[in-house]
């Protein structure tokens, strides 16, 4: 650990603010070190992770595709591109039917900014006080917290309107017919795992339709079955003109997209946005393995039956120091008075990986795969902190 340290220390941008922890592999929902501990990984790469590490499909997708054909360029047509596409609007509601590749959340955002301000020619994007789009330029902007955007407004421009979350009048008040879209995450994750009320996001659905205006929404975090839906979005009985989904799609490997109506798609004409390496040979397969696996396993639905255990587990413990458990499927987050970090300290000591967002929330969004035992054992370790504070 000492001479990785000091490798990291000399030659990388000191930008994260990193644990001494370092893992050579990991097979399902587990993570072991170079002395060989083992760790239940909680945090999955940041709800990445879908299938935990190491799964067998993953892998066998990987070094198929390798072998054969892992990048050419989009200037011609990609078989397992096209494949993946139509597997991802299979798993969409009706009318969503288009797919454009990229490879990130924050790249699928600003596509899906660049799509609604192009298709409606108008200025105004509305975003959610608290959210999180990424850390591009136009996806920055969109980010509604000052600490991530401190430094660089000369890259940002003045297009984006703040709206408190679940505040209804605020939305209304925002909206005019200069507004292109709005962006908007059922669930806020960096900002501390809060949903978003039904009412709250019907009514985002109502006024765009009212302005012409298009509903974008981020399911970077949520999506890919993360909530116990396919999509975060499912929970409202709504369906947004815009998705924008990473993370979990790839499982690990870097791939993002937007989807979107054929009527929307349309506006991207040939040289009007593009990318080299989105929707390769190799992220397509990869991400297609994780589709068909998330489906052969059942992970949405056992997703949600999990998570549902372990929220339920969790809320005996609100009290004084515990004073929120949120959240939907396998995406749940523990608003904590003060004892957050101690926590994740205590966990990680018990060989269980947590992460704290949003200040003093616990978040755990674990592999979809991971097993009702492993959750039990996190509720267990939890539950012991609290008895001895």
């Amino acid at each position: 650990m000492d001479t990785l340290k000091e490798l990291d220390n000399t030659y990388l941008f000191q930008n994260y603010g990193r644990q001494d922890l370092a893992f050579t592999h990991g097979c399902g929902e587990y993570l072991y070190d170079g002395a060989g501990k083992e760790y239940l990984d909680m945090v999955a790469g940041i709800a990445v992770n879908s299938l935990g590490h190491a799964h067998p499909a993953m892998t066998a997708a990987i070094c198929d595709q390798a072998s054969r054909l892992i990048h050419v360029s989009n200037l011609y047509r990609i078989k397992e591109q096209a494949e993946l596409a139509e597997a991802l609007v299979n798993v969409s509601p009706d009318g969503l039917e288009k797919v454009l590749f990229v490879n990130s959340g924050a790249e699928a955002n600003e596509a899906a900014l660049k799509l609604a301000v192009r298709h409606t020619g108008r200025g105004k994007v509305i975003a959610v006080e608290n959210s999180f789009h990424g850390r591009t330029a136009a996806a920055l902007k969109i980010t509604a917290q000052a600490k991530y955007q401190e430094g660089f407004g000369c890259l940002m421009g003045e297009f984006a309107e703040y709206v408190s979350l679940n505040d209804i009048e605020s939305l209304k008040t925002a909206f005019d017919k200069d507004t292109a879209a709005m962006i908007i995450e059922p669930i806020q994750g960096e900002g501390g795992i809060r949903p978003c009320d039904k009412e709250f996001f019907q009514a985002a659905r109502d006024l765009c339709d009212d302005n012409g205006s298009l509903l974008i929404c981020d399911e970077v975090q949520t999506g890919m079955g993360r909530t116990g839906e396919w999509f975060g979005f499912q929970h409202y009985d709504v369906v947004p003109d815009v998705i924008s989904l990473a993370k979990g799609m790839g499982g690990g490997f870097p791939i993002g997209c937007i989807i979107s109506s054929d009527e929307v798609s349309k506006t991207l004409s040939p040289g009007t946005h593009g990318t080299t390496f989105g929707g390769s040979p190799l992220a397509s397969a990869v991400a297609l393995a994780v589709l068909r696996t998330i489906e052969s396993e059942g992970l949405v639905k056992s997703a949600a039956t999990k998570g549902k255990t372990m929220m339920d587990s969790l809320k005996g413990l609100l009290g004084e120091e515990v004073r929120d458990v949120r959240g939907a499927g396998l995406m749940i987050g523990m608003e904590m008075a003060s004892k957050s970090h101690d926590l994740q300290k205590h966990a990680l000591e018990k060989g269980v990986l947590l992460n704290v967002c949003a200040g003093n929330v616990v978040r755990m969004v674990p592999p979809l795969n991971v097993s009702p035992s492993s959750m039990k054992k996190v509720s267990d370790i939890i539950k012991a902190f609290m008895e001895d504070i």
